[in-house]
């Protein structure tokens, strides 16, 4: 069964750039666009039980450090965007920043990453990978603490640059 192509003319939401006439795929074309300097600021929790909190605080962990991997991994994970997500550019990445803090009242710990470059082009997705990968690196080390740890809430906090303009999630 294949599914009728609808053209994109037909829908009223704006046009998918990542689409050609024909509904295909297709890598965004950056060249004509300036470089400007652009940030992303994406958030993301990992929820964990009390004792799981506290173990990985306490550094009693059978496979090392939990939250030094995990903001390693995050950040070698924005740099490797392009290569995981298919339309991605590859990006010559200036900065990378990523934090993980404990929130005993989650329990668990909240985690963001900045990214930031002078392209022709966002880092949102890279922002957000740093952020999913960080997460699942923190759950990876702490499993054999607590396998119902829960990744929730990934989404971009806000990008500035670019020819859409700043944005900012409303809280």
């Amino acid at each position: 069964m294949t599914q009728e192509f609808v053209p994109l003319s037909d829908y009223s939401i704006p046009a998918l750039t990542h689409l050609d006439e024909q509904g295909q795929a297709q890598m965004v074309d950056v060249s004509g666009k300036a470089q400007t300097i652009r940030e992303a600021i994406a958030v993301g929790r990992v929820r964990m039980l009390p004792e799981t909190l506290t173990a990985i605080a306490a550094g009693n962990n059978p496979k090392g450090d939990v939250l030094g991997t995990a903001r390693l991994a995050g950040i070698m994970a924005a740099k490797q965007t392009a290569n995981l997500i298919p339309l991605c550019h590859p990006l010559p990445i200036h900065k990378v920043d990523v934090q993980i803090t404990p929130d005993p009242t989650l329990p668990g710990y909240h985690i963001q990453a900045i990214v930031k470059i002078k392209a022709e082009t966002g880092v949102e997705m890279e922002a957000l990978t740093a952020v999913a990968i960080a997460a699942l690196t923190l759950y990876d080390m702490a499993k054999a603490l607590e396998k119902s740890i829960c990744i929730e809430d990934i989404h971009l906090l806000s990008k500035t640059g670019g020819k859409s303009g700043d944005y900012r999630k409303e809280e």
